[in-house]
């Protein structure tokens, strides 16, 4: 075991908690008599600070392992790890530069360092390669998110989702520890790879003890991306959560979630890194008795369960929302799905189509959830009500809606539509049957009733009157962050290679 490895290889980590401690003695210690506005923005220009430290001292790959071999990983770097890690931090940097106009507590710089220690979280898991230190980057990603959801003390909303959240977090934590505890009583090994190797033989042996190990991981990692059944918390979460905090929720635990999925689909997969699937054969007299696969087949079934659940519970539940936030949740329940229809039928191809589809839609819903935190500043709800007239009230705003709701939707020519043009013919380039297909056809039907909903927001925004004509005011650093991310929506969505050629670089 090499520690100068394991230093240079945290590196990241260790920028983002240096930043996290600083922000917490600066705020503390020097400005706690300053102005509120003064403190958020000294607090969230140091955050950014340790984002892009960290972003600068990121490794271009490498390995932690005990005897220095990939049998014996805990960490890596390099390849989509990387774009996923980049992912994480430029998400994380984007959600603090909200709080310089946000007012939902005076605790700006325990919130900074939070969020600061949960992004932490977030980097640890995208390059995880051992089971307890997936739990480890799970949970202290986790406890961030609880704890930021109850920041807005005087909401009686934020506490309770806070408490609904931690309680069906604390459960999911529970189901995924039983889950990794057989798994490595079955296969002596917490390193992934040796854990699907020793898969092959256990199921050999007709262990029904796998099928129960698989089914509580799929259970916690379920919960993690809020895919359903196990989706009860996200709508009360993103509802109840300061908007910061949802956005932060909504795009870069999302990122950090699906990036841990891919890297163990590609275990899966790859249980060699080069090689693709083992499998173990029994052959008597010249015949073959039996094969066995391993986790693949059952793990590609338990994630097309739980894609195609997501992509019509969500959808469905989402045409029924008047308030926008819990539209925004269901919409990621939904989109959740479309993406476990691509960690079912995993591909090199299909986990570089997931991360683009997970980068761009963070982006978009960090921006949607700004909108939101400013029509919540002027008119005190987000309902939908709440739109109404937004086209007079501020035009730069309703557009950035406008842009933004589109590529949720997948409408062309914005990224949002290439996203889920690259996610489906990843899935339908894997020669797995008539599954894949089913899935994408789900997926393709249920964007379309997606429409649906977005352009109910937009109605209101665009066509109907509105009740209070008086303009809306944005602050400016919002207002410049906001039309950045919709110009880099339309321009990505025009030259979606421009992103595509960044991830093939990795």
């Amino acid at each position: 075991m090499n520690y100068a490895d394991l230093f240079r290889i945290t590196l990241p980590e260790t920028a983002l908690e240096v930043a996290a401690l600083l922000v917490l003695i600066i705020d503390l210690a020097f400005l706690r008599r300053a102005a509120l506005n003064v403190r958020a923005s000294v607090a969230a220009l140091l955050g950014i600070a340790g984002c892009i430290a960290a972003l600068w001292l990121m490794p271009g790959g490498g390995m932690f392992s005990i005897d220095g071999t990939a049998n014996t990983a805990l960490l890596v770097t390099g390849g989509l790890v990387s774009v996923a890690q980049i992912g994480i931090l430029v998400l994380t940097g984007l959600t603090l530069v909200f709080l310089v106009d946000a007012a939902f507590t005076r605790h700006v710089g325990e919130y900074v360092a939070i969020v600061l220690m949960s992004a932490t979280g977030g980097l640890l898991i995208a390059g995880a390669q051992d089971l307890l230190i997936i739990f480890i980057g799970l949970e202290l990603l986790s406890l961030g998110l609880y704890v930021i959801t109850a920041f807005a003390k005087q909401s009686g909303r934020s506490a309770e989702a806070a408490m609904k959240y931690y309680l069906f977090g604390g459960m999911s934590a529970a189901f995924l520890l039983f889950g990794f505890s057989y798994l490595y009583g079955l296969t002596g090994s917490t390193n992934l790879h040796q854990v699907v190797l020793g898969s092959i033989t256990s199921y050999g042996s007709g262990s029904p003890l796998f099928y129960v190990a698989l089914v509580l991981v799929a259970a916690g990692l379920g919960f993690k991306v809020a895919a359903v059944p196990f989706h009860l918390w996200a709508p009360d979460a993103y509802e109840g959560a300061p908007a910061p905090a949802a956005a932060f929720i909504a795009s870069v635990s999302k990122v950090a979630s699906f990036a841990l999925l891919i890297g163990i689909g590609m275990a899966i997969l790859r249980p060699f890194g080069n090689v693709h699937m083992v499998r173990m054969v029994v052959v008597q007299d010249g015949s073959v008795l039996k094969h066995f696969d391993g986790l693949s087949y059952q793990w590609s079934l338990l994630l097309a369960i739980l894609a195609a659940a997501s992509m019509v519970v969500g959808n469905l539940a989402a045409l029924a929302q008047i308030s926008v936030r819990r539209l925004l949740a269901y919409s990621a329940i939904a989109h959740a799905g479309y993406m476990l229809t691509a960690l079912a039928y995993l591909s090199s191809r299909g986990a570089s189509a997931i991360l683009y589809y997970i980068l761009t839609y963070g982006v978009t819903t960090i921006a949607a959830f700004g909108v939101i935190g400013v029509i919540e500043s002027a008119t005190g709800t987000d309902r939908l009500d709440g739109f109404l007239g937004l086209s007079k009230r501020n035009p730069l705003l309703a557009a950035v809606l406008l842009v933004l709701f589109l590529s949720l939707a997948g409408i062309p020519p914005l990224v949002g539509f290439w996203a889920k043009f690259n996610l489906f013919a990843a899935v339908l380039s894997v020669d797995a049957g008539v599954i894949p297909f089913v899935l994408v056809a789900l997926a393709v039907a249920f964007s379309a009733v997606s429409l649906y909903y977005y352009l109910q927001v937009l109605k209101r925004a665009y066509v109907m009157p509105a009740v209070d004509e008086a303009p809306i005011r944005v602050h400016p650093v919002t207002m410049i962050v906001l039309l950045l991310i919709a110009a880099a929506v339309v321009v990505l969505g025009c030259l979606p290679s421009l992103l595509q050629n960044w991830i093939a670089k990795f």
